[in-house]
């Protein structure tokens, strides 16, 4: 083909499965060893099982819709009676579609959650900075899920032994597990990690980098970042020593009133001129008459650094301040949870 000559970083399809669906993830890391929350998968065929299997867990239920469901095919929920009807809904109704034909139900896992990443030529593998993003449009994380209204890294939850843990356990288990299973993968792995007592679990892989992980994540990485992709495409991935920003960085994003319900589009943005010290990541904009204005739900993340989060989330306010559009909403309490770790570090 035309394109055989182009170097790209990114799974095969097999490997895409990881993310595309939930069964063949949690067999991956059966398969191999690698800790996860204790599960069973159920269909039309062997639906009457699924109730057994509920009794059988403590609440609250996870169920999780197999295929991919915008973000949205994973209901937590307390009450048995209610998990009952809601699998019933998911496969024999089909609440999410062709996605929810096959059901994962796990035990639930009660921790702190965060984020590993790993960019992986195949057979070497560099760990890149961990993250935790806040999913939740509410402070405080209520209210309803979005694609993510912020993030924080380094993350002071996850000390060095923690992270030793995480490589021994997951990371490596996880390449491995790509070669022994001759899965042609090179490109991100994005580890959804829970942090139970000391110890990480897999809730999920995604098969690329997140968003607004990217935006917190890369900015700390100080190498030439097509350097890592070209050395990833070429299985010379061990030639990287991986050289990081000390300081935390915050991101914060800015979306439209409204969102993640109905909102509308074309607001005037004004301010970006006056924002300094700090990266702004344009998201739903776009340029009409020569200005910026909205074009989507979430319109853009503003990144700082500091020597803490609460100076690296200060620094976002206040550019944040200078940037304006009608029905402009951010959270203000991004990486506030976190700060009673950093003393203890």
């Amino acid at each position: 083909s035309q394109l055989s000559h182009v170097k790209f970083v990114g799974p095969s399809a097999e490997g895409a499965k990881l993310e595309g669906s939930k069964d063949y993830a949690k067999q991956f890391m059966l398969r191999h060893n690698i800790p996860t929350a204790e599960y069973k998968t159920f269909s039309k065929d062997n639906f009457e099982g699924s109730y057994t299997f509920l009794d059988s867990l403590k609440s609250p239920y996870v169920l999780k819709a197999d295929g991919l469901a915008a973000g949205k095919g994973v209901l937590i929920i307390d009450d048995l009676k209610e998990a009952k009807t809601a699998i019933s809904e998911m496969i024999q109704k089909q609440k999410f579609g062709e996605a929810s034909s096959s059901v994962v139900i796990e035990e639930f896992l009660d921790g702190i959650e965060l984020s590993v990443f790993v960019i992986t030529d195949g057979e070497n593998y560099v760990i890149l900075p961990e993250a935790k993003d806040y999913k939740r449009i509410g402070e405080g994380d209520t209210g309803l899920n979005t694609g993510g209204m912020g993030a924080v890294s380094p993350v002071p939850f996850a000390n060095h032994q923690f992270l030793r843990k995480v490589e021994d356990r997951i990371v490596v288990p996880t390449v491995k597990g790509l070669q022994k299973d001759k899965i042609d993968y090179i490109g991100f792995i994005f580890i959804g990690l829970m942090k139970v007592g000391n110890d990480p679990y897999v809730i999920e892989y995604n098969v690329r980098m997140g968003d607004p992980e990217t935006e917190v994540v890369l900015p700390r990485i100080k190498n030439d970042l097509l350097e890592i992709f070209d050395k990833a495409c070429s299985a010379r991935l061990d030639d990287i020593q991986i050289e990081l920003e000390k300081r935390t960085a915050v991101t914060i994003m800015a979306v439209s009133g409204g969102y993640p319900g109905s909102y509308e589009k074309g607001r005037l943005i004004t301010g970006l001129d006056s924002v300094e010290n700090c990266l702004v990541f344009h998201a739903g904009t776009k340029i009409k008459e020569n200005n910026s204005v909205t074009s989507g739900g979430r319109v853009m993340a503003l990144t700082c650094f500091g020597d803490s989060i609460n100076e690296a989330a200060n620094s976002c306010y206040t550019e944040m301040s200078k940037i304006n559009f009608e029905g402009k909403y951010f959270r203000r309490d991004i990486g506030k949870d976190l700060i009673e770790f950093e003393e203890k570090v």
